[in-house]
């Protein structure tokens, strides 16, 4: 990909997962400072992967995005353009100077838009001290954006952080995840063929493939996010299928509103987008007995993702789900 850049930047780097509410507020500073000095672009430089899947992959975090999704969410959140850096061992290697050096030269910063807990370079050897001192001698500027907090639906306060949300999905969540995230969490992969089971008990449906992390056990209410950008209302169910016996782990989707035309059976990309947890997976007794509540899930879940397709917020959310 050929990169254009900039006459001058306003420089924010990291990671990025999920482009959380923390996430969005480092991006929207460093779009009004390139805003306030004329030809200067809002720069986001992400890292993919994550450096730790190179340099400590049994260490590494589920993935909350594809970098697809976080270069889409990014230029949502005001960056002019978003540039990925490709975490090779060797780039890993650079040392903090080589690091800024590389900045510097690539993208002539007017200022670097960070955490407080910002570190680069090898062994995380640079941080926002060193940072600062090399912006004395090459004419940047170094702007601490403080960490953001927000309420949760149990009214605690909890900072908006990639390792919070990952939490509250790992407990099903969903409603607090969107909280801190500024919008539902959204799973994004390929549908592919299961076990067909579904069609034969007239609830068809989609079985996604994917590269991010997997919430918790239970059905979802969700929003189903189809190629040609069209939103349906959607019941995910997350599990076993314990009524069926033991099974693998997988993420279906029963898209309501009516047939998927135009769309092949297998291989296209889906969104679905999580708004709240309904219930557990339950063992039932009979096959009517799962049919008769995947109905009352169904209507369940077209209530929340009505009240959500007319603009209420996630908090307000829960007075649909109550």
């Amino acid at each position: 990909m050929v990169v254009t850049v900039p006459r001058t930047s306003a420089l924010t780097i990291g990671t990025f997962d999920g482009v959380h509410l923390g996430h969005q507020a480092l991006i929207r500073r460093a779009a009004a400072i390139a805003r306030a000095n004329p030809g200067t672009k809002a720069v986001a430089l992400v890292f993919e992967p994550n450096p730790l899947e190179v340099l400590r992959p049994e260490a590494a975090p589920a993935r909350l995005s594809t970098f697809e999704q976080r270069r889409r969410w990014i230029l949502e959140a005001g960056a002019d353009q978003v540039v990925r850096l490709e975490a090779t061992p060797q780039f890993l290697a650079m040392t903090a100077e080589e690091f800024i050096r590389r900045c510097v030269d690539d993208y002539r910063p007017v200022a670097f838009i960070e955490g407080g807990d910002f570190q680069f370079g090898r062994g995380r050897a640079g941080n926002i001290g060193m940072l600062a001192e090399h912006g004395r001698s090459k004419g940047f500027s170094v702007e601490i954006v403080p960490g953001f907090s927000v309420p949760l639906t149990d009214n605690q306060i909890t900072p908006a952080r990639s390792t919070i949300v990952r939490w509250l999905l790992s407990n099903g969540r969903a409603r607090d995840a969107a909280i801190v995230l500024g919008r539902p969490y959204e799973l994004e992969g390929t549908v592919v063929r299961g076990d067909q089971r579904g069609r034969t008990i007239g609830f068809p449906t989609a079985n996604l493939d994917t590269p991010t992390m997997i919430p918790a056990d239970g059905v979802y209410a969700g929003q189903a996010v189809l190629p040609d950008g069209r939103v349906r209302a959607a019941a995910v169910s997350i599990g076993s299928k314990p009524t069926f016996g033991t099974g693998a782990r997988a993420v279906e989707a029963f898209v309501l509103g009516g047939r998927l035309d135009g769309l092949p059976e297998y291989g296209w990309t889906l969104g679905l987008r999580l708004l709240a947890w309904i219930r557990e997976q339950v063992k039932f007794d009979s096959l009517g007995a799962l049919v008769e509540q995947m109905e009352r899930d169904c209507e369940r879940c077209h209530e929340i993702a009505s009240a959500a397709a007319i603009g209420t917020d996630a908090r307000r959310l829960e007075e649909a789900v109550a």
